[in-house]
This record gives C-alpha cells, sequence and structure tokens, in this order.
C-alpha cells in the first residue's frame, strides 16, 4: 500500500493528509446518509508538487462503485456528469467540494454515519494508488475554508 499518514496529534481527522511521491491528498470527508440511501458522496483536496499527473479513477469498499463526477448549473437546473479523469496541475489544488468535482458512490454498503470513518484509493497515472481515510461528517458541516476553493 503507497500511503504515508501526515496526520499530527490533536488535529482533527478531516485535516489528515497522505501522500505518494509529490501528490498529496487531504481533508478527505463525506456526509451522513439516511439508513435507506444507496449513494453518497466524497470530497477531498488534491496538491501535486512534482510533474503533471492525472486521477484516473477511484474505488473503495464503502461502495460497489466509486466515480468521479462534476456537478454544475446549467439553465438554472444542477447537473451532474461523470469525469473519466482530471489532470493534476503542479502548484494547484484540485478540489472535491460541495456544487463542484466530487466522487459519487453508489450501492453503498451501509449507510454512512458520523464519525464512521473508511478508505478510498484514488488511482494517478503516475503517482500509482494513494488510499486515504474518509471521515463521515454531520449534515451540518463545513470543511475549511482552503478545502472550499475550487
Amino acid at each position: 500500500m503507497r500511503h504515508l499518514p501526515l496526520a499530527l496529534a490533536g488535529m482533527s481527522l478531516a485535516s489528515a493528509a497522505w501522500a505518494a511521491g509529490p501528490i498529496q491528498v487531504a481533508h478527505a470527508w463525506s456526509r451522513v446518509t439516511p439508513s435507506a440511501a444507496s449513494a453518497g458522496v466524497v470530497y477531498l483536496t488534491v496538491t501535486d508538487s512534482g510533474p503533471p499527473d492525472t486521477l484516473l479513477g477511484v474505488e473503495t469498499p464503502a461502495a460497489s462503485h466509486a466515480e468521479l463526477h462534476l456537478s454544475r448549473m446549467a439553465n438554472g437546473i444542477m447537473e451532474m456528469d461523470a469525469v473519466h479523469d482530471l489532470p493534476v496541475t503542479p502548484g494547484k489544488s484540485l478540489v472535491f467540494a460541495p456544487g463542484g468535482y466530487h466522487i459519487m458512490l453508489t450501492g453503498l454498503a451501509h449507510a454512512l454515519d458520523a464519525g464512521q470513518r473508511f478508505p478510498i484509493t484514488l488511482t494517478f497515472a503516475h503517482a500509482g494508488p494513494v488510499t486515504v481515510e474518509v471521515t463521515v461528517q454531520p449534515m451540518s458541516y463545513m470543511p475549511p475554508g482552503d478545502a472550499m476553493k475550487m
């Protein structure tokens, strides 16, 4: 497994970071889901301190299917489309946040409860797989300001 926990004592799990080579993933979180829900989302921030890379896909044991998505407003209607891969530009954060890029989970193994943690693996063209821990937050949770900049 190619991951390196960088969390410091006293930091919340929502601010934990993981790295593989020059790729760093931080602020991995999700929101609670109702007990009958079969879908959920994951948000996080990816930064690259090396050569350009590409995020190719994602998987997790928490759901039967996970994919990269983009939500956007079109003619006053929120639309969501699957994204096959995303470029990761050195020095610029790739932010997954409400209303933009996100990881769509379908076929949840069970409801996501506040405080629960689960792994998710992001696969990059050059850095390879990076496994991070997602923390499920209450519906009212808002991430730190940096994790919301798109």
